[in-house]
């Protein structure tokens, strides 16, 4: 077996960080590549970039494929090498190489497609270099760090008619896709309302007196990448970047993607909403996290309402869910609880049908690959940019509260809205949180244009549409 030797693995590492360290040095990729075309008999060579969590399991379903050839694995941190090197001879098959510089990986010609697993904040970018480099793309949710990421990663899949799968693994499942059916058959009448749920609990995360060093192992340059040059003020190093604004997105673009994704699913909405609004904060504890544990948000698509509710403190379910959504019809409703069930329930509560069944999206992706057909993709990164893009959204109104009581006279007009806010300050109350409509963080009601997917008329809400990027790692205005 050809193991990567320890000469091998430090000099790989050591060039990667140098690399990075040099002024100037190939920061930037050029527009396009010659592609390299897989026969139909012959194995595609996958890179996995960012295998800290979610990554792992790119590693082990491509690691499963016999048609596969996992050719790389890249990750800033490389404490992580180890445990995917690990997986392979777990497997009996060829070690990888390792690398911590992405750029080495779209540098090889020999690999046909990228599978991104990084944090939010570099899932754009990283897809936008190797969409431009010819690789096919498998990039993670939120597939975006902010609306304009999304609609660029877009641009460039068509731009260089790439393969580009969003990681929302849902519509892999043979029981969703059938439940969905039956909802767009209008068996349920109209769908008027979906309503998302992320009932997941995230305790404090800590706090700290000062700021804290990243690991040894990281390259801290290469990790923070599009992100603005700070110093760490968390705790744990990893994982908890979900919960700062510059490189995460809150529950609400965590876990909370999942359920939006199928939320706008179910209502069959291809474009974002017409206004939405925000409300909430972060309660029960005070620590170094910066997004909400407790939001709801309520978006407008004229004929139909898409509510969502994150809730980060213990709570119970709601109709059986916790992490899941529920459609609401003019003929019963729809509850799905899981990635891969739902039930249907009449208007009088009794259950009239049952959808199970899973699937595989990683195996989607190579199929699609296969085909060159992106109409075979179950998530096609268009997407998973609106699905993401409606997280953005929804944090954007947050960020902007102002208390200025528009969306409060909006509560008293919208039963849905008035009903799922007084649920949660009922939730919070039996967390030991003690709030009223006039306490809470009230974000700002936001008209939206869906074509556009800007703000008419509102300057400061269009800047959030967007970030600063530092110098060699900005993502395009336009591609």
């Amino acid at each position: 077996m050809d193991r990567i030797s320890r000469r091998r693995f430090v000099a790989d590492s050591l060039l990667a960080v140098s690399t990075a360290a040099i002024p100037g040095a190939a920061l930037a990729l050029p527009e396009s590549r010659r592609t390299r075309r897989v026969s139909p008999n012959e194995q595609i060579r996958v890179a996995v970039i960012g295998f800290g969590g979610r990554g792992m399991n790119h590693i082990e379903a491509y690691l499963d494929m016999d048609d596969v050839v996992l050719a790389t694995i890249c990750d800033a941190d490389s404490a992580f090498f180890e445990k995917g090197l690990a997986a392979a001879r777990k497997k009996g098959k060829r070690e990888p190489t390792a690398t911590q510089d992405l750029r080495r990986v779209l540098d090889d010609k020999s690999i046909d497609a990228v599978s991104i697993a990084t944090p939010n904040h570099w899932h754009a970018l990283a897809a936008i270099w190797a969409l431009q480099a010819g690789k096919d793309v498998y990039v993670e949710k939120p597939v975006s760090h902010n609306v304009s990421e999304g609609r660029r990663i877009v641009e460039a899949a068509r731009k260089y008619d790439r393969i580009c799968q969003t990681g929302t693994q849902s519509r892999a499942s043979a029981g969703i896709r059938e439940a969905m059916e039956y909802l767009h058959s209008g068996r349920l009448g109209h769908i008027h309302l979906a309503r998302g749920l992320c009932y997941k609990p995230r305790p404090s995360i800590g706090k700290v007196s000062g700021p804290q060093k990243p690991p040894a192992s990281v390259d801290y340059d290469l990790w923070l990448g599009p992100a603005p040059m700070k110093p760490v003020m968390r705790q744990r190093f990893h994982y908890d970047w979900h919960w700062v604004w510059d490189t995460g997105n809150g529950d609400l673009g965590n876990q909370g993607i999942h359920e939006m994704d199928k939320a706008r699913w179910g209502l069959n909405k291809p474009h974002l909403p017409y206004s939405f609004f925000s409300l909430g904060g972060r309660y029960g504890y005070v620590d170094d996290g910066e997004t909400p544990n407790t939001l709801v948000s309520f978006f407008d698509y004229g004929d139909s309402q898409l509510v969502f509710e994150v809730r980060g403190l213990p709570t119970k379910d709601f109709r059986g869910a916790k992490i899941g959504n529920i459609f609401y019809g003019d003929q019963g409703i729809m509850v799905m609880p899981s990635y891969s069930e739902a039930a249907v329930y009449d208007t009088r509560g009794n259950k009239v049908r049952e959808f199970k069944g899973g699937g595989d999206h990683f195996r989607n992706f190579i199929d699609a690959m296969r085909s060159r057909r992106r109409e075979n993709l179950y998530a096609d990164i268009e997407e998973g940019h609106l699905s993401s893009a409606l997280c953005h959204l929804g944090n954007i109104s947050y960020l902007l509260r102002d208390g200025n009581g528009a969306a409060l006279s909006q509560l008293k007009s919208n039963p849905v809205a008035e009903d799922t806010v007084g649920r949660m300050l009922e939730h919070l109350a039996e967390n030991g949180v003690k709030l009223d409509t006039s306490t809470l963080g009230v974000g700002k009601v936001l008209a939206f244009g869906p074509k556009s997917e800007t703000f008419p008329n509102d300057p400061k809400a269009n800047q959030l549409l967007t970030r600063p990027y530092r110098k060699g790692y900005e993502v395009p205005a336009r591609v």
